[in-house]
């Protein structure tokens, strides 16, 4: 497994943008960006714009999804980049609360890399899929809780074809 190569591509703004412009072209498109990876934690933001506001002139609850599946999933790329064998992942299960609107840019920060790397790490020994719950908080730039969301990941060892 090489996280550090695709931390390295995830910490470059021009070629992650290029990444989510070709991989996730609508969260791209609505403001979702990238701040920060290592192999611990993640954070992606979503901006309040015309792209990513609803009718009652917040961010759209699909805007606020796609950048906490973001936050979360990053981990899960990032452990099985390159990995031999190589590691699927799907998300199967996502739950959302909304604590309060969203009228400004909200962070969304997942804090387990611990629980990606050692559930890919056992999908690749032992060829049985794996599954991590995380949790992704969105936040606005005070620290006040907007949303959180649980993204079930699951992973599996690709079948040689």
């Amino acid at each position: 497994m090489s996280f550090a190569a695709f931390e390295k591509l995830a910490n470059s703004k021009l070629r992650f943008g290029s990444f989510l412009l070709l991989k996730l072209p609508s969260a791209w498109l609505c403001g979702v960006r990238l701040q920060h990876l290592d192999a611990q934690k993640a954070i992606a933001t979503v901006p309040f714009k015309w792209l990513s506001q609803n009718p009652f002139n917040s961010i759209y609850f699909a805007c606020q999804a796609m950048a906490a599946e973001l936050s979360t999933g990053v981990l899960g790329i990032a452990y099985t980049y390159k990995s031999k064998p190589g590691i699927s992942m799907l998300v199967t299960n996502i739950n959302m609360v909304f604590v309060k609107k969203a009228t400004s840019r909200v962070s969304f920060t997942c804090v387990q890399g611990a629980d990606f790397e050692a559930a890919i790490k056992r999908a690749a020994e032992t060829g049985m899929p794996q599954t991590v719950l995380a949790k992704a908080e969105g936040r606005t730039a005070n620290g006040e809780l907007i949303s959180e969301f649980l993204v079930e990941w699951s992973f599996k060892q690709r079948t040689e074809k």
